[in-house]
């Protein structure tokens, strides 16, 4: 950003003690993320595809290393333009408020947006994910980026679960927190609006009689159920559910990753409901 864009418009940190920088790395903790209705993204990419997306950002960070980049000077254009602050920090600060040793280089903080669970209404061809009291934050962020590739329209958090804006959960997305609608819904809530839906539900549990490969995902829109990492689907959703599906294992292991689980179950529904995309999958 030229100089005389930048008086006034970008402020320099190098403190840890700088009120804006407290208030950055208090977002750590999910209820400050809540005071604030905030999160924090960490990478230039992230913060550029959550921008193109319409996200509100508030505050910009980047390393002092980055002026004069083109890129970093675009988006710090962008954030001005958005009302939102741009900070110019060293990298001591950085590493504090991404709690890295070698931290991105730029950092973004996002207003939060939730889809609403009572606007939801799949349509044929459409994919749901409802993660049940999911307490993993990889897990979370892994399921949240698999429902991107496979084309999924959104996740559903089911009762008390992990934050899908923690930092951990944000960077398992890998930028795909901004592109995935998520819904936040109690389990009454849920078992109310799932009896308005015309979808076919899918839960996978331990003693599901359904081979995965064998349900025909093709007739009406999918709502995939996934249980707790330890105590899997509880009975009041398994009996909400049209199928209850199994993931046939050859090992001594007796279940799979939530997350691994969920995306075979994913890819078997895709191949049925979901139209091809123009991308190879890595």
């Amino acid at each position: 950003m030229s100089d005389n864009r930048r008086v006034g418009q970008v402020k320099e940190v190098t403190s840890l003690s700088n009120p804006i920088v407290k208030d950055i790395r208090a977002l750590a903790m999910k209820k400050f993320r809540d005071q604030q209705n905030a999160f924090m993204a960490e990478g230039l990419k992230l913060v550029i595809d959550a921008l193109d997306l319409g996200w509100t950002i508030r505050t910009l960070v980047f390393a002092k290393a980055q002026r004069g980049n083109p890129t970093v000077e675009k988006i710090a254009a962008r954030t001005v333009a958005a009302g939102g602050l741009v900070l110019e920090a060293s990298e001591k600060v950085l590493g504090a408020i991404t709690r890295r040793d070698n931290p991105q280089m730029v950092v973004g903080v996002f207003q939060q947006r939730w889809a609403a669970l009572k606007d939801i209404r799949p349509a044929d061809g459409d994919v749901w994910i409802a993660l049940d009291r999911v307490r993993d934050p990889g897990n979370l962020g892994t399921v949240i980026r698999t429902a991107d590739a496979v084309g999924a329209k959104g996740v559903i958090l089911v009762g008390e679960t992990t934050d899908p804006f923690s930092v951990e959960t944000v960077r398992a997305t890998m930028g795909s927190v901004f592109a995935v609608p998520v819904a936040r819904a109690g389990v009454e809530a849920f078992l109310a609006w799932r009896k308005g839906v015309q979808a076919t539900f899918v839960g996978t549990h331990l003693k599901g009689s359904v081979d995965y490969r064998t349900v025909d995902y093709a007739k009406r829109p999918v709502v995939l159920v996934m249980g707790n990492e330890q105590q899997g689907l509880p009975d009041e959703l398994a009996a909400s559910c049209d199928a209850l599906i199994r993931i046939p294992q050859a090992g001594r292991a007796d279940s799979l990753n939530l997350a691994v689980a969920t995306g075979v179950a994913l890819y078997e529904i895709r191949r049925h409901a979901l139209p091809v995309v123009g991308k190879d999958e890595n």
